[in-house]
This record gives structure tokens, sequence and C-alpha cells, in this order.
């Protein structure tokens, strides 16, 4: 894993970046004119995207050989059943905890409270999936096709069942097991690579998105951004570390001092999938969980685990509450804090994935869905903040079920 020098360098790039595109932004640049062309929409926007180009390449052969390895290395099948019950269970459990976090903040601070908004406002929402799709589209009718256009949550199932065949298949499936095992370092080398480019891909992406929004949009709804900030903060550095000492005795200095490179690279690229495979070779190199525990949690949480997404849902419907002042019964709450937590699953893989989730939530409610329009301005940058809340929650449980399962080597956890 790229050592503290790499991260000091992304660091460095983030900073820089956030002071070029700040003041690019206040400056001012003329749409169509020479910056706008030629430097923002150019050289950062090529260069950026590139870089997430360049790690997203990575993520459907990352998750589909390193699940193969996990389940295949699994050799008492009950422990699949085992792990995967865990691991849903306590992802389930953060995201009902950050949603209940975020509705008591903002019942308590308001920051909707007064704001009238506008009747002409337009969101487009799109349709989510009923719970029957959802588990009809688990099952891939063509894993090739569902590889193409990088479904992660068949990628997962048909990885499972792949390599359940290899355990059951003796000889020939351990045969195929060291085949795949040759190609997860072959992968994890290259994302060794591809960080190299981290400082540079970053300073790029950051630029890009503070050019564009500057701090002007953070302004104009400063309650609504501080209350899911310090709520997104609050479950970082509140509800993970007790999980992690809890239930899996852990200490939480020492987790966040190992996590440092893939919540950084969450921040700036603000995709958890594309921060997939920093975040499972780090809990593997560096955390110290196992490839049989860590192939199979961290690409399920990239899929399904939104606490970050989840505590946006929260503050922005009572958001929305209060700026039409509606008032939320205790049911309404509860069927919020329900709705939201079973929408992490049902419409994973969606695009637009938060906003769809949200358009849900206030449906279930009886609240306007066209209030989600004021809050779109901020959302870019809560949006990366939340996704390396995300990337947090998923190596979290990765090591609570790590260790409940023998498999957490605790000198890499400690840093021996």
């Amino acid at each position: 894993m790229p050592g503290s020098e790499l991260t000091t360098r992304i660091l460095f790039g983030m900073g820089a970046g956030v002071l070029l595109g700040v003041l690019l932004n206040w400056i001012g640049f003329e749409a169509g004119g020479f910056l706008d062309v030629y430097v923002v929409d150019g050289l950062f926007h090529v260069v950026g995207s590139v870089f997430l180009a360049s790690l997203k390449l990575l993520v459907v052969p990352l998750v589909f050989v390193s699940i193969v390895c996990g389940t295949a290395a699994l050799d008492d099948l009950t422990k699949l059943g085992r792990v995967g019950g865990k691991t849903l269970v306590l992802y389930l459990v953060t995201t009902a905890v950050a949603i209940s976090l975020a509705l008591i903040a903002a019942s308590i601070i308001a920051p909707g409270a007064g704001l009238e908004l506008s009747t002409d406002l337009v969101f487009e929402s799109k349709p989510a999936p009923p719970l029957s799709q959802v588990l009809i589209d688990l099952f891939p009718s063509n894993p090739v096709r569902a590889m193409a256009e990088g479904n992660m949550l068949q990628i997962i199932v048909f990885s499972v069942l792949f390599g359940v065949a290899m355990t059951l298949s003796g000889d020939p499936g351990a045969r195929v097991l060291g085949l795949f095992k040759d190609l997860n370092e072959v992968i994890m080398r290259l994302v060794f690579l591809l960080m190299n480019l981290a400082p540079y891909g970053v300073f790029c992406l950051i630029t890009g998105v503070f050019a564009d929004e500057g701090y002007q949009a953070i302004l104009a709804l400063f309650q609504y951004f501080i209350v899911v900030l310090g709520v997104l903060f609050l479950h970082a550095l509140v509800t993970y570390p007790t999980m992690l000492r809890v239930l899996g005795g852990l200490g939480a200095i020492d987790f966040f001092k190992r996590m440092r490179d893939p919540m950084v690279l969450a921040f700036s690229t603000a995709s958890s999938n594309a921060t997939l495979p920093v975040t499972l070779e780090n809990a593997e190199r560096r955390l110290g969980a196992d490839n049989s525990i860590a192939s199979f949690t961290i690409p399920l949480g990239a899929t399904l685990n939104m606490d970050g997404t989840a505590i946006m849902q929260g503050v922005a419907t009572a958001f929305i509450a209060q700026a039409y002042g509606f008032d939320l019964s205790m049911a309404d709450y509860l069927t919020v804090v329900l709705t939201a937590t079973l929408a992490s699953i049902g419409t994973a893989g969606v695009p637009g994935v938060g906003l769809v989730m949200l358009a849900m939530v206030l449906r279930q409610v009886n609240l306007p869905v066209e209030g989600i329009a004021l809050i779109i301005g901020v959302d870019r940058l809560l949006d990366m903040v939340r996704t390396a809340v995300n990337v947090t929650g998923d190596s979290a449980v990765t090591c609570v079920v790590a260790k409940s399962e023998g498999k957490l080597d605790l000198e890499k956890y400690r840093g021996g």
C-alpha cells in the first residue's frame, strides 16, 4: 500500500486544488473563454477524468477475482452464510443509526425554519424499482453483460456462486483457485501503480469542483450544509469508533491512522466504487483483514452501505419539511428511518442513487419532491464528505467481522 509520503502528496494536491479552484471562481472566468475551455473544462477535466477512469477500470476485475478468491478460501460454506449475515446486519444497523442521528440533529437545529421555498422549483426524479424487481435483478442472466454494464450486485452474486462451485469441485477447483490468487496479486500491483497518479488526479478533480461551485453555494445554504457536515463527522468519529471498541475490542486511533488514503481518495472522487480498489487493498494490507473477509465485505459495502447518503436524506427531509411548513409526526420519522434504511439496499446501482433515495423518502411522508432542487447546489460538495464516511464505514464493519471470525491480523491493525 502507498506509504505516508504518497498520502502527504495526495493531501497537498487536494489543498492546492481547493485554493486554485476558489481563486478561479473568485476572479470569475467567462463561459467559453480561455480559462473555461482550455483550463477548467480542458486540462483539469481531462486529467481528472482519466484518473477516475483508471480507477474504475479496476473495479469489475477486482471485485470478481477478489470475491471468488475469498469465497473459495472459506472451505466451510457455513462460514459464508455467517459472514454474510453479520455484514448485512451491521450495514443495516449503522445506516439506521446514521439517519436517526440526522433526523434528531435537524429537528433540534431546524435549518429550514422560516425559509420560504419557491413553488417553481423543479426536480425530475427517476422511478425507483419495486422490491420484487430488485430481488430478481440480483441474479444475472448473462454474467458477461453484468460485468460490461458494471452491475455490482449481479457481479457479487455470480462471483460468490463461482467461488462456491470451485470449493465443491475438489482438485480442479484448487487449481483454478491458484490462478485466481495470482490474478489477484497482479491486480493489486496495478492498484499500486495507478495510485502514483493520485496526487495529480486529486488536484485536477478538486480544482474543477471548487472552480465551478466556489464557496458561494455553501453560504446560500449555510445551516443545512453545516448540519449535514456535523452529523457526518459525528457518525464517523463516534458511531464507528464505538462499534469498533464494543463489538471488536479495537482502537479507533489505529483504525483512522490506516484509513487516510481511502478517505482522502473517496473525498476527492466522490465515488465509493472508484475508491473500491484502494479501500480493499488498504483493508487487507494495512488494517489486517483477511482476504476471505475483506473481498466479500468491502465490495458489498461499496454497493449497499450508504451511511453518508442516509445522513443527507435525514437532514434534507427535515429541512424540506421545515421549509414548506410541514410538521412531521413520530410515525413519519419512523417511516423515514425505515424507508431510507431499506432503500440503501433497494436502490443500489441506480444512477443518481442519493437523489433517487431521497425522492422515495419524501414521497413516503407526503413531502414535495420539488424541494430537492434547493439542495442540489451544495450536494456535490457534501457528496465528497459523505463518500469518505461511506468507505470508512465499509472498512470499520470489515474489521469487526474479521475480528469476530478470527481473521484480523492485530499486528497489522496496530501498526506492527
